[in-house]
Formats: C-alpha cells, structure tokens, sequence
C-alpha cells in the first residue's frame, strides 16, 4: 500500500518518484543554472591589440605587454633556459606525444 501513495504523493508535489532510493543526481538539475548570473558578473570584453592587428593588418600597433613578454622570452632563451625545443621524427611531422612508437594513426 506504500508504493501507490508515494506515486501519488510525487505527483501532487512534483517531485520524482524513486522507490528504491537510487541516485538520480535529480537535486543538482533541479537547481537554478549559474552560468548567466556568473557571465553577468564580469565585465564584457573590449577590444584588444590583437584584435585590431588582426582587423587592420597594416595598421601600424605598438603592445607593450607583448613586446616585454617575447624580450622576456629572448633573455632567458640567451640563459640557456628557453622551453625545450619540440620532438620531430624523421619524417618532418611532429610525433603525438602519447602515440606508442609502433601505433598506426
């Protein structure tokens, strides 16, 4: 007699019938998405210099925070503390790092 009045009473109450108490995740989708109230947080994006170097290619821009990272770049490169440069194959192409060596694509 349980069973008919819990079908009934989630019906009356829209909530999910679940006789067996499995989870269903059902109370994390029935919460209010965050994602718009999150978006409407933050400020919306400007325009950047890369932006404008990529819309008027020969519009002559000057980015001071590009030019002191690729300087940045370039003094440690001269350290000898640079990235590494990237594994190539004999074959020119550049090998998929987690490719076993004897893999076909």
């Amino acid at each position: 007699m349980a069973v008919p009045r819990s079908r009934v009473q989630c019906r009356i109450f829209s909530s999910t019938f679940n006789p067996d108490r499995t989870r269903t995740g059902n109370k994390v989708l029935r919460e209010r998405l965050k994602g718009p109230s999150i978006a409407a947080y933050y400020p919306r994006r400007v325009a950047t210099f890369k932006d404008l170097k990529n819309l008027y290619p020969d519009l002559e821009t000057w980015d001071d925070d590009e030019e002191d990272r690729l300087e940045h770049i370039g003094f440690l490169k001269a350290r000898g503390k640079g990235a590494p440069k990237k594994k190539r194959t004999g074959s020119g192409k550049q090998e998929h790092p987690r490719t076993p060596k004897g893999f076909l694509r």
